[in-house]
């Protein structure tokens, strides 16, 4: 099964991709993720892509779908995969389409701004050990210190409220166009990313489930 995640920073994807990816045995790539796996194994397209950081420029939409088509090649692939962060332009969904592969579902987690922008600016990390918090649903003891060591918490530059609203404003115009392609062929589903993990996960079963019924593919669990 082929499955797609669009969605702004923030929605939930990351946190349903593990729970969908074993349910359906799919392999979860996301768009840092290859890319990142690409340069260090030295592939055709992470060479390629690593001449063109080391420049500062950015990788060229024909160099990611190289690294994708790497990547969904993988044995560990050859029950389908969810794909999360890719496409981000309605020419990268054209070009995975030109390509032959076509898509069994995409998921659209759809959450208002002000709701994604409360949770990515709320977020809190103690860098020396990773773990996150939130200031409205996983506070700490005290303000601004880690539990553990009492060591100061910081924020990282990509949750800053001002950063959270200027990344949305590209996602709902590069996102759009994109939400009305896969409506248009017939496989976006429309989740609302507000409702808690369960219940999202809960849709995300009755989304999944019947696809996966009717192509053949593997349902583990109840």
């Amino acid at each position: 099964m082929k499955v797609i995640f669009l969605g702004p920073p923030g929605c939930g994807k990351g946190t349903q991709s593990p729970f969908v990816a074993k349910r359906y045995d799919i392999c979860h790539l996301s768009t840092g993720d290859m890319l990142r796996e690409a340069v260090e194994k030295k592939t055709e397209y992470g060479l390629k892509a690593k001449s063109v950081m080391d420049v500062g420029g950015l990788v060229s939409d024909d160099i990611v779908f190289g690294i994708v088509k790497e990547s969904i090649k993988q044995p560990r692939c050859k029950n389908g995969y969810l794909l999360d962060g890719y496409p981000r332009t309605l020419r990268q969904a054209e070009m995975m389409e030109e390509a032959g592969e076509k898509v069994n579902k995409v998921i659209h987690f759809d959450a208002p701004d002000d709701v994604i922008i409360s949770r990515v600016s709320g977020r809190w990390l103690h860098r020396a050990s990773g773990r996150i918090y939130h200031e409205v649903f996983c506070p700490p003891k005290v303000r601004g210190l880690d539990d553990v060591t009492s060591e100061p918490l910081i924020q990282r530059p990509d949750d800053r409220k001002e950063v959270v609203e200027k990344r949305l404003v590209g996602y709902h115009r590069q996102t759009k166009p994109l939400i009305d392609y896969y409506r248009a062929r017939g496989v976006l589903a429309t989740l609302d990313a507000t409702q808690s993990v369960n219940v999202v996960r809960e849709s995300l079963r009755r989304v999944l489930d019947p696809v996966a019924r009717l192509i053949g593919a593997k349902i583990h669990g109840n």
